[in-house]
């Protein structure tokens, strides 16, 4: 059986793959448009890897004008079946530590700019989302984690916010209140597009400062953030060189089949035009 083809999405800080092997660089269009830039795919332990940095090289892209569809789909049109995404967020609990690594499980949406879906135009469809990430590829990545020696949470709650700024106090304890772990502005709307495009998706939430509802720390500022970024960078380079060969060839999860009863609209009536550009996502339900 064929071995699976793993998508990486760099977030704050992480631009490049130094592992990668046999490496080649594409520019991949879309009909959402370019993604955030080159894909590089390559090889470690064996596998396919096609890295994305979310914010393009040099950082260049907002949270809110991420290419969040062109980049899902290009991942798939590349055949990547699993994602790990890594994100620079805040802490909203005490117990999770600047450097920390959370593997969060589950989101809250405060976006409100952003497209998050690949329905639409002719096309109604609504998957499943009760959970967000894959339980399998969550699972290899603590265990990665671990092996790693990071200070590692198995589970939490990402409340991602629209940004760019960051939260006002009286948000970040509302947050806090509503049982958020970490903060981020970008990867719940990852999480959706993902389950659409029937691949895995698991998150590896990089923490980098206490939000600003923890009034014994200094606020958020980017220097704070970058500085603690450096190390973080480090290790999150290491999970993956772990949780790559980890990863198992069958999926038996239900992000496989995600989108199999999620077309509402009937066949005969979504325009031709909407059909091909959604094949490689939907064709074999059309």
């Amino acid at each position: 059986m064929a071995q699976p083809v793993i998508g990486v999405i760099g977030g704050t800080g992480l631009y490049g793959m130094p592992d990668l092997t046999d490496v080649e660089r594409l520019k991949v269009e879309t009909p959402f448009g370019s993604p955030s830039d080159e894909i590089i795919r390559g090889t470690l332990a064996g596998r396919t890897v096609c890295f994305v940095p979310r914010h393009g090289v040099g950082h260049r892209f907002l949270p809110t004008e991420v290419p969040y569809q062109a980049n899902i789909f290009a991942l798939k049109q590349l055949g990547v079946e699993r994602i790990l995404s890594l994100s620079a967020v805040g802490s909203l609990r005490e117990e999770i530590k600047p450097g920390d690594i959370v593997v969060v499980d589950q989101f809250v949406d405060r976006t409100r700019e952003r497209v998050a879906t690949f329905f639409g135009n002719g096309v109604v469809g609504h998957v499943q989302f009760a959970d967000p990430i894959c339980p399998h590829l969550h699972d290899v990545v603590v265990r990665a984690a671990q092996q790693a020696g990071a200070c590692v949470h198995g589970a939490g709650t990402y409340v991602c916010m629209e940004g760019p700024a960051f939260s006002t106090r009286a948000e970040s304890h509302l947050y806090r209140g509503w049982g958020g772990h970490v903060i981020g502005m970008t990867n719940v709307t990852e999480a959706k597009l993902a389950r659409e495009a029937e691949i895995c998706y698991t998150t590896i939430a990089l923490a980098t400062d206490y939000d600003c509802w923890h009034e014994s720390e200094e606020d958020v500022s980017i220097e704070a953030i970058m500085a603690v970024l450096q190390s973080n960078v480090a290790m999150s380079q290491q999970i993956i060189r772990l949780a790559v060969p980890m990863i198992e060839v069958d999926r038996g999860c239900i992000c496989e089949h995600a989108a199999s009863t999620a077309i509402m609209t009937a066949r005969d009536r979504i325009p031709a035009e909407r059909k091909q550009a959604l094949a490689p996502l939907f064709g074999k339900y059309f």
